[in-house]
């Protein structure tokens, strides 16, 4: 075991440029990193040692710090649970379904059977604006309000006034099952979506969202670590996407700068094994609603921390940075959008930081942590753990 500790981040939907297939999903000229840079001229300086906007064009960089390359996706669709259980070395041959026009009626009836509850909504949305479009209803009358986004999710919004916790929970788990019935319903995460306030203008969802996402078609990296009696400490929505399969430590998180928070908190502990983290703000609130500026800025923030990370790793650590797909918010549509995504590396003891060879698939992150580890291979995915000196 060459690295004690591996420190794994997830930029949620930073891609950087079209991948081979992107015509298949409508993609093509999709770059999330490279049209934000181009509208906005970043300025990250941290990432730019790490070989960060080199990703977007695979250019050279003699005075890198670390390793870099691009990871191609292989699994079917382009959404947060396909990306990451290719990160993980699962292999996923089919895609989640998504609902742009909204769920199917006897869904919805049979939802609304076992919850004794009415459904609002039930179309696409953004989760804060149908709380103030339905909100003061669902308060009034204890209907749910039933939504879902371009990714595979069904969300379920409702007042924690109203609806307590417990029920509403209740309500998902049993959504869970019901979409677990039939193939073309199995959406890849159900959501429980609680909110508090009186009226649309002081409405505001709590931090008690709970997600109910399927269990990986097969065992991760995570899983096998696990067995091995190694520690896997998820931040985020990690526990969520893998059904908290092989996770011994679930850590939530609020936004980005609470994710980094809590990884410097992490990176202060003794531990053997994998600390794996999503940022999910890039794409919920900057991929998704196109908003150029504000994706901008969230990478700019994340590299202010950069630093604060570097400083504490110890010689023994690994620190891989990589994205799950991408989300152009320069792209038409307000959907995922089919792309690499860049693999960053760092290390304390490398001596010859320079460009990889291209990824072929994501799982090659895994395949290399699983090499460190000394673990079985995944399915999927070649280490590059030799490159690695």
């Amino acid at each position: 075991m060459k690295f004690k500790r591996v420190f794994l981040i997830v930029c949620d939907s930073l891609g950087v440029g079209e991948a081979i297939d992107a015509s298949n999903y409508g993609d093509v000229g999709a770059c999330t990193l490279g049209h934000i840079n181009a509208r906005e001229d970043l300025f990250i300086p941290n990432l730019k040692k790490l070989g960060f906007l080199n990703t977007i064009n695979m250019s050279a960089n003699d005075e890198v710090e670390g390793y870099y390359t691009i990871a191609r996706p292989t699994n079917k669709g382009k959404d947060t649970l396909s990306g990451h259980y290719e990160i993980a070395g699962v292999r996923c041959s089919y895609a989640f379904p998504t609902f742009p026009d909204g769920f199917p009626k006897e869904l919805i009836e049979a939802i609304e059977y076992f919850s004794k509850r009415k459904v609002i909504g039930n179309k696409a949305a953004s989760g804060t604006e149908i709380i103030k479009e339905l909100g003061e209803r669902q308060l009034r009358t204890g209907e749910l309000i039933v939504y879902t986004s371009a990714d595979s999710v069904l969300q379920i919004a409702a007042n924690e006034y109203v609806v307590p916790l417990k029920e509403l929970y209740e309500i998902c788990a049993v959504a869970r099952e019901l979409c677990n019935t039939h193939d073309e319903w199995r959406v890849g995460r159900i959501i429980a979506r609680p909110f508090k306030g009186k009226t649309s203008d002081t409405f505001v969802r709590t931090s008690n969202r709970k997600d109910f996402a399927c269990d990986p078609p097969s065992k991760s990296i995570l899983e096998k670590l696990e067995e091995k009696k190694l520690s896997v400490i998820a931040i985020g929505k990690i526990y969520d996407i893998f059904n908290g399969k092989g996770v011994t430590k679930k850590i939530a998180s609020a936004n980005n700068k609470d994710g980094v928070d809590k990884l410097l908190d992490i990176m202060d502990k003794k531990f053997t094994g994998l600390c794996f983290a999503n940022l999910n703000d890039f794409d919920t609130l900057y991929g998704h609603r196109r908003d150029v500026e504000g994706y901008a800025r969230a990478i700019e923030e994340l590299d202010v921390e950069i630093p604060m990370i570097l400083n504490k790793l110890n010689n023994d650590d690994l620190l891989i940075i990589t994205a799950d797909h991408g989300n152009d918010p320069t792209f038409k549509g307000t959907d995922h959008t089919r792309e690499n995504t860049p693999v960053l590396i760092y290390s304390r003891i490398f001596n010859e930081p320079k460009m990889l060879p291209i990824m072929n698939t994501f799982a090659d992150i895994g395949a290399t942590i699983a090499e460190n580890f000394e673990i079985d291979p995944p399915m999927i995915g070649i280490s590059y753990f030799k490159e690695l000196k």
